[in-house]
């Protein structure tokens, strides 16, 4: 088992998962070799080699069969460069004669695929099927990485920030145009690091490998990504599974308030259906009001030690921090009644400590280039800061336009995006995917990142669909529930009449009740 518990690996997913900051991973720098130069655009290819060598040994990976993807950079340049995409198949643990591979999409973007290998295999994704990983472009292992060490060394002293203040905004921005003007004094071609390219190599992948037919499973991101993968490439896909659904026509920058709304408000509705909860945290929904104006008119300036170790380190907790801290579940949906309790009280060191979590950063093991070459070129065109703060004050009336200015995890996006400078690709990728290829949408109810309404809206224009709710699961459903676990499985076996019976007897994880 990799060194998070599947509810943190959760967790770290949902960092990273539309949100381009405050992210942390584990792994180092890609020991690949160089992108060739320029030249006649080579075809596709796939050369074995080795696997990638995490810090932390992943079992898997021991005996899995690795090597290097080679795609154009940019498909419509003729003479792009070539650059390399880290592949590793997964055998099945029990193989069954016929059985078609599963390929993986991570979330993100800009996560370490890699790092997801051991939950993927713990759900039992590569129980009787060859489990198939491909990290994106641009991201960890592939060359090159869009890695911003300038955004992560910026993350690990903005826990001491006020998390929506524009004093904040400054040595954020200035980590941003840092990091854009070396990537591209370095020959890298922002603009070719998008979900169309993104599609296209895992198209280019299945016929670089000699795989007539497999199944996708992909989550957050990902799930974009797959249904873009199902518009323009669907020959070659059996089965499409989609976890915590952020659909390209619908993920647009202001759609993170009413997500946030969403999760958030399936947490304090399980509390006020649960006696014990309601019964110590009446009307949880108006403390959480309380706090967030409270902490925003006069934040709490704390120290604290991360939770996983590391030096004490001041932290400050405004409104747009606490908020945050829920949509990132650094703060467990089970405890959160309680730690609003905590801090009208006084006792801080549950909501300062999940804030001092992202004072340790793994520096240049996120892909923030490839973050933002997809934010600012598919979700933030479109809409305005105007925009976004209508969406906050609808999603969360009475609450202080401060905090509703900054959309959650990506705070002074539309700024950051005017430094990015990559073309609107919208029309290209702001489009509903029409299939009639089976398809499972799985979302839980305590998902802040990416609303049901999102797997709602997606589903319409997936004939075959089989759509789940979870209750008391938050984003990146399968990992966290062995009732998920079986219905995928069931799913892969059969498309078109997946087993849901589970579902029925899930309940959420009772309440943190602490004494008065």
């Amino acid at each position: 088992m990799a060194k998070l518990s599947i509810n943190a690996a959760a967790a770290a997913a949902a960092l990273v998962c539309l949100a381009a900051f405050g992210t942390t991973s584990s792994s180092a720098a890609s020991p690949l070799a160089p992108v060739a130069g320029p030249g006649p655009t080579a075809p596709p290819r796939f050369v074995p080699g080795p696997c990638p060598k995490p810090p932390e040994p992943i079992e898997a990976l021991g005996s899995a069969k690795c090597g290097l993807l080679e795609v154009p950079e940019n498909r419509a340049r003729a003479g792009s460069r070539t650059i390399e995409l880290p592949v590793a198949v997964i055998a099945a643990a029990q193989p069954k004669p016929g059985q078609d591979p599963v390929v993986f999409m991570a979330g993100g973007p800009g996560a370490d695929t890699f790092d997801d290998i051991p939950f993927l295999v713990d759900s039992g994704l590569n129980k009787d099927r060859d489990l198939i990983i491909m990290g994106q472009r641009g991201n960890l292992y592939a060359r090159p990485n869009l890695a911003c060490p300038e955004v992560d060394r910026y993350n690990a002293t903005a826990v001491g920030l006020r998390y929506d203040a524009q004093a904040s905004a400054k040595p954020l921005l200035d980590a941003v145009k840092q990091c854009h003007d070396r990537l591209v004094a370095d020959g890298v071609d922002l603009s070719a690091y998008n979900t169309t390219e993104n599609a296209a190599d895992f198209a280019d992948l299945r016929t670089a490998l000699g795989i007539g037919q497999w199944n996708v499973y992909g989550y957050s991101y990902g799930t974009n990504l797959a249904l873009t993968y199902l518009r323009e490439h669907p020959e070659g896909i059996r089965a499409v599974a989609l976890d915590s659904l952020a659909p390209p026509k619908e993920t647009v920058l202001p759609v993170t308030w009413s997500s946030a709304r969403q999760g958030i408000k399936g947490i304090l509705d399980a509390c006020a259906a649960e006696p014990r909860c309601k019964s110590r945290y009446p009307d949880v929904d108006r403390t959480l009001t309380e706090r967030v104006r409270t902490l925003e008119a006069k934040p709490l300036v704390l120290n604290a030690k991360p939770p996983k170790g590391g030096d004490t380190v001041e932290v400050d907790i405004d409104g747009g921090a606490l908020l945050n801290l829920l949509v990132a579940n650094a703060i467990k949906p089970a405890d959160l009644p309680a730690a609003l309790d905590e801090l009208g009280h006084g006792r801080t060191e549950r909501v300062a400590r999940a804030r001092a979590a992202d004072s340790v950063q793994n520096v240049g093991a996120v892909a923030h280039g490839l973050i933002e070459s997809v934010a600012c070129g598919e979700w933030v065109p479109g809409s305005s800061p105007s925009d976004l703060l209508g969406a906050g004050r609808a999603a969360f009336p009475g609450w202080p336009d401060t905090v509703l200015a900054q959309a959650p995890q990506l705070p002074f996006q539309y700024d950051v995006c005017r430094i990015w400078s990559v073309p609107d690709r919208t029309a290209t990728q702001r489009v509903a995917t029409r299939s009639a290829v089976p398809a499972l949408v799985i979302h839980g109810t305590f998902d802040t990142k990416t609303g049901a309404s999102l797997s709602k809206d997606a589903a319409r224009t997936l004939s075959r669909s089989t759509s789940v709710v979870i209750p008391g699961i938050g984003h990146w459903v399968v990992p966290q529930s062995p009732c998920a676990q079986q219905v995928l499985a069931s799913f892969f076996a059969r498309p078109t009449e997946p087993d849901t019976g589970c579902v029925a007897g899930v309940t959420p994880q009772p309440f943190t009740i602490v004494p008065k």
